[in-house]
């Protein structure tokens, strides 16, 4: 399923999921415009939170250029002179980047370094995760010994991705090159949460998307996002609980307390979730990157 996009560019419009627009930039290239949109429960919301689009491209910008050296990324410019003559709209400055076409696998790269949402269920059905057996007398959010590599289908939107073994990885993309996913998504996930912890900040679990660009593997979409990680502030964590998050906590907390049947349409949030919410978004940038989103491009447009 695809839904009109947030801003009409002059330029081919090739996709739009959840959050992000996609545009045919010719060349090789696409333009990615990350709107304001939120979902939960894999519903989009009728509302957006103001700057989230903002915090998720400069966040993935961060993340491409500080762990570069770890994994290439497809990016080529966030800054919109650098864009197509139709993309230099001010609308989409901050909340925009150029990238180049990805061949993209047909598996999502997770990496969890702490038992929590998923495989916390998992393990208390039957003690393992993705298959794989997990020690007896684990907590909800205990860290776990090594980070571990659960890979996932993609699912259609709307629908749930699946967990899958590592065997079942394999089948789907082979086992070298599964091989060489798991190392990488480790290798990125431990650079990406040493550099976090060291400012208070613990990245509990992630999610990598990759492609091959002229036959190299990249990271493309986003990196290590609130909206495709899990950001708990060090100083609340305690095994046997649920820590908050830099994310969407307060919007998921708020429709978990109604009737909602989490089907299409959404029930509306107040003002103060969605202010609450916008707050741990750009709270997460700023303790992670040291900058201020002020002085990310874009200040003040939100859709």
């Amino acid at each position: 399923m695809t839904r009109p996009p947030a801003y009409e560019l002059d330029l081919p419009h090739v996709y739009s999921g959840k959050v992000r627009d996609i545009y045919d930039a010719d060349n090789g290239n696409y333009l990615m415009v990350t709107s304001d949109r939120i979902s939960a429960f894999d519903v989009v919301m009728n509302q957006t939170v103001p700057n989230k689009g903002r915090v998720l491209m400069a966040m993935s910008s961060f993340w491409f250029q500080h762990l570069s050296q770890t994994m290439p990324s497809h990016l080529i410019s966030t800054n919109i002179d650098d864009f197509p003559p139709a993309a230099q709209v001010p609308e989409i400055e901050g909340r925009s980047m150029l990238v180049r076409k990805a061949e993209m696998l047909p598996i999502e790269c997770i990496v969890r370094g702490y038992i929590t949402g998923s495989a916390w269920k998992q393990y208390l059905l039957d003690g393992t995760m993705n298959g794989m057996p997990l020690p007896d007398g684990l907590q909800e959010s205990d860290q776990l010994p090594e980070p571990v590599f659960t890979p996932s289908t993609k699912a259609e939107d709307g629908l749930h991705d699946e967990n899958i073994s590592y065997e079942q990885a394999e089948e789907i993309i082979g086992s070298e090159l599964a091989e060489e996913v798991r190392q990488k998504s480790i290798e990125l996930y431990k650079a990406g949460a040493s550099h976090a912890l060291e400012r208070g900040i613990i990245i509990a679990d992630t999610k990598f998307e990759m492609g091959y660009v002229d036959g190299e593997l990249v990271i493309a979409d986003e990196m290590l996002t609130p909206d495709s990680s899990r950001f708990w502030p060090e100083a609340d964590w305690q095994p046997g609980t649920t820590p908050p998050s830099f994310d969407k906590q307060p919007v998921r907390d708020y429709l978990d307390g109604l009737s909602w049947d989490k089907a299409p349409p959404p029930p509306e949030l107040p003002p103060d979730v969605i202010s609450e919410s916008s707050k741990r978004y750009q709270e997460g940038y700023e303790r992670i990157t040291g900058q201020l989103l002020a002085e990310w491009p874009g200040a003040g447009d939100s859709l």
